[in-house]
């Protein structure tokens, strides 16, 4: 189970992560929306990806004990 947090932990920080880097990078090239979606709701979806990551890293790192 400890494992399986771990990788669910990594791949929704690395999704995240992606994510953001996408809307960021779209930004700065001019664009104000990649895919129908408006930059500001993909940094928004980016930080909540990395977000979660964070907080099933913490809740591993918490069962630990």
């Amino acid at each position: 189970m400890e494992r399986l947090l771990i990788w669910i932990g990594r791949i929704a920080a690395l999704a995240g992560m992606v994510i953001s880097a996408v809307a960021i990078v779209s930004r700065l090239l001019g664009a104000f929306s990649v895919g129908g979606l408006w930059n500001a709701t993909l940094l928004q979806i980016g930080m909540a990806g990395m977000l979660a990551g964070c907080a099933i890293m913490l809740t591993v790192i918490t069962m630990r004990r």
